[in-house]
């Protein structure tokens, strides 16, 4: 039933409950691979059903007792369960059955813990486990119930959880702060990177869909990627160049999951703002996995959550390698543009027609014509060379220039304001609402 098991690791109870008044339930597959990818090594799975949470312990007496069962059997250093618990019912449960638990958020943390690399990443989960654990301080410095006062010793001083408490609201603000400045800095990288009319494209999608390893076959880089969920949490940026949209900037980013902590959320915004400012989506889907479906729902639910819904996506249905008989391809909308790439990222069968499909939709506002330019219209044509935009000339008998120029359309449409040229004169071009 299990997974191959990591060479060492804590013993883990793993426990599921369906509850008839949860609609979207977890999924017990996943909890195993969050377990996995956290160190743990899972000996028994627990399941059972309820109507709704017992109040005290989540589970009922029966199941607590079997619990408690499984852990002394076992020798097992760590419970967790498929769900979030309350700060009371995690404290009951330890205290019945004398084992560390954790619920989904708790284990879904440490694993962001281990997987953070750079600075901003680990003060992001920093502060998302402060908050988390802000909730759950309990008194355990019994014989220090109250700290004095003074040289007399007079009255009683805050007792030692109001300090931890103090404490902890003093280290998330210095974080907050040290955030912010990390902020600051990347919506100026943004803002350059607008200036200069480089579009971003931005992969999204379920955790271990292959974001990463597609990532480094479209880029040759050799970021960390890995059979594991959540390997990636640090954003990647690398500039590409395509045929005819020019450059661009890919950002290969944090992978989603189902009822991903809103703790987390927040605390990844300044990260998770490369995706809501991007140009293009590439919402990555392992098409091998049953569950897809509601994987894609629950990206878009994220997606929806930061503000990023309404930004462009392209579907790219990865993992091809493991279907018989499927082929690389693109699918089209009724008006032929590119709407899902089937690749497999491993092998790299079906990257290059994922280029192809990004810049078609990327370079969807290109103008490319040929276009007539009077011996006065000298300043035109030199600009037009400066941009780079020329790319075959020709005169005519009467002496009148023939260019035949690419470029994005509304580059020349700047191009003609700032020479004071009516842009009607070239009626292929659409004047846009900006400039009527």
């Amino acid at each position: 039933m299990f997974f191959e098991r990591p060479e060492s690791g804590e013993l883990a109870i793993l426990v599921h409950i369906d509850l008839a008044d949860e609609a979207d339930q977890e999924s017990p597959r996943e909890l195993e691979e969050l377990a996995l990818s956290a160190g743990a090594d899972p000996v028994e799975f627990l399941t059972g059903s309820r109507a709704h949470p017992s109040p005290k312990f989540f589970v009922g007496a029966g199941k607590l007792e079997e619990l408690r069962a499984l852990v002394t059997m076992h020798g097992a250093a760590l419970v967790i369960f498929n769900h979030a618990l309350s700060p009371a019912q995690e404290r009951n449960i330890e205290r019945e059955i004398k084992c560390r638990v954790l619920d989904r958020t708790g284990l879904i943390l440490d694993i962001f813990a281990q997987r953070a690399r750079t600075h901003e990443g680990k003060l992001q989960v920093e502060l998302a486990q402060l908050e988390h654990m802000s909730t759950r301080l309990v008194r355990g410095w019994t014989h220090l119930e109250r700290q004095k006062g003074g040289i007399g010793l007079r009255g009683p001083g805050e007792t030692q959880l109001e300090s931890d408490r103090r404490m902890l609201r003093a280290r998330i603000k210095s974080i907050q702060k040290r955030l912010e400045k990390v902020r600051k800095q990347r919506d100026q990288g943004r803002r350059s990177r607008r200036r200069s009319e480089i579009p971003t494209v931005s992969l999204v999608g379920y955790t271990n869909a292959g974001k990463s390893t597609l990532f480094n076959k479209i880029t040759a880089s050799d970021i960390y990627a890995a059979d594991q969920l959540f390997a990636t949490l640090d954003p990647t940026l690398r500039r590409i160049t395509l045929e005819d949209a020019g450059p661009a900037i890919l950002a290969d980013t944090v992978g989603f999951i189902r009822h991903l902590p809103h703790k987390l959320v927040e605390s990844f915004r300044a990260t998770l703002q490369e995706t809501s400012e991007a140009t293009l989506l590439l919402h990555v889907i392992d098409c091998f996995d049953d569950e897809r479906h509601a994987n894609m729902r629950e990206v878009d639910h994220v997606l929806k959550e930061i503000g990023a819904a309404d930004i462009p996506q392209l579907q790219v249905y990865n993992k091809l390698d493991l279907l018989e008989g499927q082929a690389p391809r693109i699918d089209r909308d009724d008006e032929g543009r590119p709407v899902r790439v089937w690749l497999s990222a491993v092998s790299g069968e079906g990257t290059d027609l994922l280029i192809e499909a990004v810049n078609e939709l990327l370079a969807d506002d290109v103008y490319h014509d040929t276009i007539e330019l009077s011996p006065k219209d000298g300043g035109l044509r030199a600009r037009l060379y400066e941009q780079g935009a020329v790319m075959n000339e020709a005169y005519d008998e009467q002496g009148q220039m023939q260019l035949e120029i690419r470029l994005q359309k509304k580059d020349f449409l700047q191009m003609l304001s700032r020479l004071n040229i009516p842009a009607e004169r070239y009626c292929e071009v659409e004047i846009p609402h900006w400039q009527q």
